[in-house]
């Protein structure tokens, strides 16, 4: 494994997300703000508590995934797709590198940038509720698995995109419908049964039911469900990547 490379990928990621610091500070803490302003104390006032806890903290595992998902593939997006378009990709690929060492550089990178903005959203709805984790060890790693599985189908998706509104697209049409119709701010079990069944074929079910699980021991799936799920999600991801570097597909047309 060539370190130094993989370094130098994470290295030069790293300071475009610091050149933009302030931004990547007061952007997540406004959305979160925001949300528990419109979600918190409008919704909040009609709907008091879910499942025995109270509505303001019930909606904070859901705003965190929100913002670390779509954090996560636009970081890793954009990462891979600004040497597309300014025509570098081949000195990458010429480079003594193999294509682990590459997705390792630059999703490790987009890993962390999501990780960053989930950890300072959480520390923004500290400040509106009182947060309990009962399982820290399995947020964290809730956390950190979701940052990397959603930085791996965001590199995906940034080797794929012919443009900069490609980028954009699945994000916007597809990823965010499924996180705000995967119970970010409500429990499945307040829908009707056939909602219910429909709901489980949402794959970001698994991952918000298994993070609020850590917090509050209430899941709407097992557990191990969402294990399996952001598990399989992550290898379905490595595949991918696997063959289109085997390949060459979008990278060297």
């Amino acid at each position: 494994m060539n370190w130094a490379a993989i370094s130098a990928i994470y290295v030069t990621e790293m300071h475009r997300f610091f050149r933009t610091l302030a931004q990547s500070f007061i952007s997540p803490v406004i959305s979160t703000s925001l949300y528990f302003v419109v979600f918190g104390a409008a919704i909040g006032s009609r709907i008091q508590e879910v499942e025995g806890v109270s509505y303001g903290a019930f909606i904070v595992p859901g705003l965190v995934m929100l913002s670390v998902i779509t954090q996560a593939i636009s970081n890793a997006s954009f990462g891979i797709y600004f040497p597309k378009f300014l025509g570098t990709t081949y000195e990458l690929l010429s480079a003594p590198l193999s294509f682990l060492e590459i997705v390792v550089g630059y999703v490790g990178a987009a890993a962390t940038k999501a990780l960053f903005i989930g950890v300072v959203i959480l520390l923004t709805a500290s400040l509106f509720v009182d947060l309990q984790i009962q399982h820290p060890l399995a947020m964290v790693a809730f956390l950190v698995l979701t940052c990397i599985s959603f930085a791996l189908m965001g590199f995906i998706i940034g080797i794929w995109a012919g443009n900069f509104e490609q980028l954009q697209l699945v994000p916007l049409l597809i990823i965010t419908p499924l996180i705000f119709l995967g119970g970010s701010f409500y429990s499945i079990s307040m829908l009707p049964p056939i909602w219910q069944t429909i709901t489980l074929f949402n794959p970001v079910v698994y991952l918000i039911s298994g993070f609020r699980w850590a917090f509050f021991g209430l899941a709407d799936v097992p557990i191990g469900m969402s294990l399996l799920a952001i598990a399989g999600f992550t290898g379905l991801c490595l595949a991918a990547i696997w063959w289109i570097f085997r390949t060459g597909w979008r990278i060297r047309s």
